[in-house]
């Protein structure tokens, strides 16, 4: 391998490891969570991740909190014929070896009565609360408006 590949292949993989930002709980992974930044006046956000479960047992995500917001809910954003409706739902299951991507368009947290706009850098505490494995506090990234996946 060329120097110059070696020099660009280790400035890849340090920047890799230098932007991962995974937070562990048991057997659950939770993976680069991140939201974007809100206009002034936005009164809600949403913040995606992915939960690998790396156990052999299933768990269940049942709530989310957040002091950035006065409440926090677990979304469900889907198509029926055309129509795009959100609901809250009462948790998301987690299968053993299996990966739940929370994104857009799809499951998601929703935090509602934000107490101010989320600025691009910031970072906001998020904790996630499973049915078997208890609760883990992480940091939600915010990156910048209009964001359509993390830039990590």
């Amino acid at each position: 391998m060329s120097p110059m590949k070696l020099a660009m292949l280790a400035t890849t993989l340090c920047a890799t490891v230098a932007f991962a930002h995974d937070f562990q709980l048991k057997s659950l992974v939770v993976s680069n969570p991140y939201s974007r930044a809100t206009p002034p006046g936005a009164r809600i956000a949403g913040a995606f991740m992915a939960i690998e479960n790396q156990g052999k047992e299933s768990d269940r995500l049942i709530s989310a909190k957040s002091p950035a917001a006065g409440t926090v809910e677990i979304h469900e954003m889907a198509m029926d014929a055309g129509v795009m409706s959100m609901r809250a739902v009462k948790g998301i299951d987690l299968k053993p070896g299996a990966t739940l991507a929370l994104k857009p368009g799809g499951y998601h947290m929703m935090l509602e009565d934000l107490r101010k706009p989320l600025k691009e850098g910031d970072e906001i505490p998020l904790t996630l609360t499973f049915e078997k494995a208890g609760s883990i506090d992480i940091l939600v990234k915010v990156e910048a408006m209009g964001a359509s996946r993390h830039s990590h």
